[in-house]
């Protein structure tokens, strides 16, 4: 568990990495509300996003942010025009940090994908505290960054719902022995009724259409596989130090309930909140205390049930190969999540079928062997091998698909 301080500084200093996206977005609508409701103060010292320039631009100059980070290369006069330092390139994230970063700084990790992985670990050797939203960072290096963690004696906050949940659960727990099992939660997303041969051939658009989660479009269509699932089993793993067999997920269709922790003794916690990312966010900037709410809270005169359903792995293959990937260590959680990212985002292009998603990702899984991790070059070198492997089964795909 995180070490709880008392000596932070006032205004704190805040680098917000993918803060166009949903996640950055709303961590500044959670700024914005703590500056105007409560005695927290943050100064945003750094902005990263991968593409946006224009929100990114309007981003610094409402925050008076004094450096901007651009993945995308090219024109960046808006941002010179908001009168901020330029990182540009696909390095720009992990520049930003390596020359702004101070201890006790606090990083927002909210970038999609592995690619927000450099900068998170930059971060954490320049002793920056962390609110993760990334969960691909420890999927793919999480024998890497929480030994990091540990030696530089920072915090790793989640800020994932479901993450966020259990960390509140534990909050009284001496040791994880303690702990019989995590479950995880999921919405069961927009096809939890779907039969299966239907669900093979679920469109770009439907696959889109969460029923409760306003979320990014890599993110919601791993709620659709329920890969997103999967990697958050993963992540847990490496958060709570818990082998496969103590961590499991349910289909919760209202998403009120986020995690559950059962222990040893039979008794089980749960978190409870509305399913809007606002929550989370906020418990992680003002750790450990609690102040006033800033997302809607639960109307306990509406609230009439909760159901809860089984996992079909039948037609969600996904957290069974998370089950595989926590077993099998080293590069296979690498593997596992440069597969998933090149599959979404050939759905997303319209190049294969929904249903070739977990397809691939199993098939990167059986082919590329894991291997041991001393360092980020052994991660980035399965990622690559794995993308490399997806695109080619993709090129076959491809051509029967068109």
């Amino acid at each position: 568990m995180p070490h709880e301080t008392t000596d932070q500084p006032d205004p704190r200093r805040l680098i917000i990495l993918g803060s166009t996206g949903s996640i950055g977005q709303s961590t500044l609508a959670v700024i914005d509300h703590l500056h105007r409701s409560t005695k927290h103060r943050f100064e945003i010292v750094g902005l990263a996003s991968g593409s946006n320039i224009d929100s990114l631009s309007e981003q610094a100059q409402r925050w008076n942010v004094p450096n901007v980070a651009i993945a995308r290369t090219g024109d960046t006069a808006a941002l010179r025009r908001a009168d901020c330092r330029v990182f540009s390139g696909p390095d720009a994230a992990e520049e930003l940090v390596d020359a702004v970063a101070r201890p006790s700084d606090m990083i927002v990790g909210a970038m999609v994908g592995s690619r927000g992985l450099p900068a998170i670990l930059a971060g954490i050797r320049c002793g920056c505290h962390i609110a993760l939203a990334n969960k691909e960072t420890l999927v793919a290096a999480g024998s890497l960054v929480m030994p990091l963690v540990s030696e530089h004696g920072v915090n790793l906050l989640p800020i994932d719902s479901e993450h966020s949940a259990v960390f509140q659960c534990l909050s009284g727990s001496r040791s994880s022995d303690e702990v019989a099992r995590l479950v995880l939660t999921a919405s069961g997303g927009p096809f939890r009724t779907w039969p299966g041969e239907r669900l093979e051939s679920a469109t770009v658009e439907e696959a889109l259409n969460h029923p409760t989660w306003n979320m990014g479009a890599k993110v919601t269509i791993d709620s659709a596989t329920l890969m997103n699932k999967a990697l958050e089993v993963i992540e847990a793993h490496w958060l709570f130090g818990l082998e496969a067999d103590r961590i499991d997920a349910v289909i919760h269709p209202q998403s009120i309930v986020h995690s559950f922790v059962e222990f040893r003794d039979g008794s089980v916690l749960a978190q409870m909140s509305p399913p809007d990312m606002r929550g989370p966010i906020q418990y992680a900037l003002t750790w450990p205390e609690r102040v006033e709410a800033c997302a809607p809270t639960l109307d306990w005169s509406t609230l009439r049930d909760l159901r809860f359903e089984p996992v079909d792995h039948a037609r969600f293959p996904a957290i069974a190969m998370a089950w595989r990937a926590v077993s099998a260590g080293g590069t296979a959680g690498a593997v596992l999540n440069a597969a998933n990212e090149v599959a979404v985002a050939a759905f997303l292009e319209h190049e294969i079928s929904f249903g070739r998603i977990p397809e691939i990702v199993g098939e990167a899984l059986e082919s590329v062997p894991p291997r041991p991790v001393q360092s980020l070059d052994d991660v980035m070198a399965a990622d690559a091998e794995a993308r490399q492997l997806a695109r080619r089964l993709l090129a076959t795909t491809a051509r029967v698909y068109g």
